[in-house]
């Protein structure tokens, strides 16, 4: 099975692992998650020497496996009461990154149900059951408390790790900025940023200014982007092409497009040049303004520069043309993307498919269907309804079958409802 995880969950797991998904959403029409903070916290690498590594190898494969299966029965689990239980016969542990993606999954679906008490519960349990407490692992607890809704908690803990025998530093200042922000209380974020430097003797990094400049963009701030650069230079803090992308990103959310200008001529100030990173902050942000064509002349701008797009790139365009029910290129866009040797993400096979189906373009949809099953990714069951019903009106019944088929063997929980499905197909 494979795990799925929100748009919140792909942040979350950026911010305190570090890692970035390969797997897409489970709802196929949202835009590709913006995943521009940096990780707060750097993953740490573990040495082995040759006789650890030969003695421990078959521990921590089955630690690895403990972990896959904990974060495959918790992405099916229906009932969120369980979900802790699950985790805890499991013993996660956040020294593990498969284990830091189950405790995301099990905090998503306790928020899910608003089990508040049962997310201070499962995280507070957790924490005392760690053998070696560190700011490090504490960073990921306050991460999560925000993942859950809970910042005060977070600020809490925050408060208490002098009693639990670990100081304060700018990482776990970071995190908390970064749960104010997952939590959705930037106002709470402006507060911590405000006080608790000098409260608590922290100096903020590059990455503080990052973290707070996104949580001021995400709340209708972005014209505060002058103000953070500005103290930025008092500091002496160098901008880079992270401070610029989110403040441009911001600047086009809020139609500023005079500020997005100043923000590509001040990084010239810094002798930052526009990156791919920059470049797909442009091309997401008309897209998501429903300026594809503006979006599809700066991506032709960059090609005839030299530069090479990435899979983020074309699926942003991809996204944007197919919102703008402009089919023809946004299939052209995936050949080229294919051509080029890029792999597409789960998400823009599944934006390609719903919406080639809205289009009833269902030719075009199974064959990117198909493509998409043989990477076994699959999309949501009302998709694939939509395309089976599709299949069936042009008379490819075989078709059809072999969809649900195929979806049965990867699904068999939701077994029950395609067969339900394959018997009222006409014979």
């Amino acid at each position: 099975m494979v795990a799925r995880l929100t748009p919140d969950q792909k942040v979350a797991c950026s911010i305190h692992v570090g890692f970035k998904p390969r797997f897409g959403g489970s709802f196929f029409v949202l835009p590709y998650p913006d995943l521009s903070l940096r990780s707060l916290i750097l993953q740490q690498h573990r040495l082995f020497s040759t006789s650890n590594l030969s003695s421990n190898s078959k521990t921590l494969q089955g630690s690895k496996e403990k972990a896959r299966a904990a974060l495959s029965i918790i992405c099916s689990e229906q009932n969120p009461e369980r979900v802790v239980d699950i985790c805890r016969s499991a013993a996660l542990s956040p020294e593990s990154h498969l284990d830091r993606l189950a405790y995301s999954r099990a905090i998503s679906k306790l928020k899910e149900s608003n089990n508040y008490e049962g997310i201070r519960a499962f995280i507070k349990d957790s924490i005392k059951q760690l053998t070696c407490r560190s700011e490090r692992f504490l960073s990921h607890f306050i991460v999560l408390y925000g993942q859950g809704g809970l910042v005060n908690d977070a600020v809490k803990l925050f408060d208490e790790m002098p009693e639990m025998g670990i100081e304060r530093n700018v990482k776990t200042l970071n995190s908390l900025l970064t749960s104010c922000i997952l939590a959705g209380e930037h106002g709470e974020m402006k507060r911590v940023f405000s006080e608790f430097p000098g409260k608590y003797g922290l100096e903020p990094n590059l990455d503080t200014y990052n973290i707070v400049l996104k949580g001021l963009c995400k709340s209708g701030g972005a014209n505060e982007a002058h103000s953070i650069l500005a103290e930025m230079e008092r500091k002496r803090i160098k901008p880079n092409s992270t401070t610029f992308a989110t403040a441009i990103g911001g600047f086009y959310e809020e139609g500023n497009y005079i500020d997005v200008g100043k923000m590509i001529q001040l990084m010239k100030k810094y002798s930052i040049e526009p990156g791919m990173s920059i470049y797909n902050v442009r091309i997401q942000s008309l897209c998501k303004l429903k300026r594809s064509t503006e979006a599809k002349a700066l991506f032709d701008a960059l090609l005839s520069r030299g530069m090479e797009p990435n899979w983020a790139t074309y699926g942003h365009l991809i996204y944007g043309f197919c919102r703008e029910g402009k089919l023809d290129v946004a299939k052209s866009l995936y050949k080229d993307m294919v051509d080029t040797g890029l792999q597409p993400e789960a998400q823009c096979y599944f934006t390609l498919v719903y919406y080639l189906c809205q289009g009833q373009d269902f030719d075009a949809a199974l064959g990117i269907c198909k493509d998409c099953m043989s990477k076994g990714w699959v999309p949501n069951i009302t998709t694939m309804k939509s395309l089976v019903d599709g299949l069936v009106s042009i008379g490819k019944l075989d078709d059809a079958r072999e969809i649900i088929r195929r979806v049965k063997e990867k699904f068999s929980r939701n077994a029950d409802r395609w067969s339900e499905i394959e018997a009222a197909l006409p014979k």
